[in-house]
């Protein structure tokens, strides 16, 4: 709930079998928005006239973006996620108001990608593994795709070829994935309420402390209980009492480098588990996104931990901060060729998975 982050993607190809580049990238900044979607999410109550004007003024902060980030060239198709306010399955909130940034931009505006999950049953996330499929996917080696969001969540893409022709459900059925633990929510919320500040920039207050064994042991029985649940994360799932329960009792940095070992450790054991037993393969490759890449000592606790090569999705072509964004344009152009983009496997959702996406058609001049 800092930015807004957009892409701009181009897609060749049908379903699955489309390959995607990214273009371009920006981030446009919330700005006065920030601290009332924060307070929307974190439950305090609102008119229904303040939600709904606060709708519209995150469209118009999204035709900002977009208008930036295309200028003058042409688009076929917008997708938007909006900012997701309340999940706990089966409820969900993705606040938006989409017909803004259709009538600005005149072309239809795909929108709401998770209900449709939701209501056959799923968990309604993590929604981008069939994007990392058609971005990340490589025909001679397993890799692992972590997102370091708000949340951590993973994508463990096969080494195996598309066939020639035919079906592709085989393929398809040996993506695994899921959410994890607290990623980015439990480090923004240290440096909020110990520092004062959003986040700890670059991930510097964090590499100046060192890991103290009760910090780290306490936060991996929590994060392990996450990653355990078989759920999607959301509402309610900050762990903002562990902050509570060591505030005073260390310092902040040491707070915040335990934290980051913490989390790697728990991430990289899931995804050595699911590796373990849904693969014959190990990964060879893990890739980093999201915003936690941008943290130092998360990164170098990675590194330490990690079981096989890791790296950061920008050597790929897709910069690391803005593969969400990227993700979901992606999932667009899957929904509009009639692709389901959530998989029974990671969802929960029942088989097979529902076409996903509410649209926008713009008026016709």
């Amino acid at each position: 709930m800092d930015a807004i982050d957009v892409a701009l993607v181009t897609v060749d190809g049908h379903g699955l079998r489309m390959r995607a580049s990214v273009q371009r990238c920006a981030t446009h900044p919330l700005g006065p928005l920030a601290g009332p979607l924060r307070r929307l999410a974190f439950l305090e109550p609102a008119s229904a006239r303040h939600i709904a004007a606060l709708a519209r003024d995150l469209a118009l902060c999204h035709v900002a973006a977009l208008g930036k980030l295309v200028r003058d060239e042409p688009i076929d198709l917008i997708a938007v996620h909006g900012q997701t306010i309340f999940h706990a399955p089966p409820v969900s909130w993705q606040l938006l108001a989409p017909a803004p940034i259709a009538e600005a931009f005149r072309v239809p505006v795909v929108f709401d990608l998770r209900a449709a999950d939701l209501a056959a049953g799923g968990q309604g996330a993590p929604i981008t593994p069939l994007a990392d499929f058609v971005l990340f996917r490589d025909d001679a080696e397993t890799r692992a795709i972590v997102n370091l969001g708000g949340f951590a969540n993973y994508t463990i893409l096969p080494g195996r070829p598309m066939p020639a022709c035919g079906a592709y459900d085989e393929v398809i059925r040996g993506v695994h994935g899921g959410d994890v633990c607290a990623c980015n929510q439990l480090l923004d919320a240290i440096a909020r309420d110990l520092l004062g500040e959003p986040f700890d920039e670059r991930g510097r207050r964090a590499a100046a402390g060192a890991v103290r064994p009760v910090l780290r042991d306490t936060l991996v029985e929590l994060l392990r209980g996450q990653a355990g649940s078989g759920r999607s994360l959301g509402t309610g799932d900050e762990l903002g009492e562990w902050i509570e329960h060591h505030r005073g009792g260390y310092c902040v940095e040491d707070i915040a480098r335990s934290a980051c070992c913490a989390l790697a450790i728990v991430i990289t054991d899931t995804i050595s588990e699911a590796v373990a037993k849904h693969y014959l393969d190990p990964v060879k490759r893990v890739l980093l996104s999201g915003g936690g890449v941008e943290n130092a000592a998360l990164y170098a606790a990675f590194k330490e931990h990690g079981r096989a090569q890791v790296q950061r999705i920008d050597q790929l072509g897709v910069p690391s901060s803005h593969r969400e964004a990227a993700a979901m344009a992606v999932l667009g152009a899957l929904c509009q060729d009639g692709v389901p983009v959530t998989l029974p496997q990671i969802t929960n959702v029942r088989s097979p998975a529902p076409i996903a996406g509410a649209w926008i058609h713009p008026a016709r001049v």
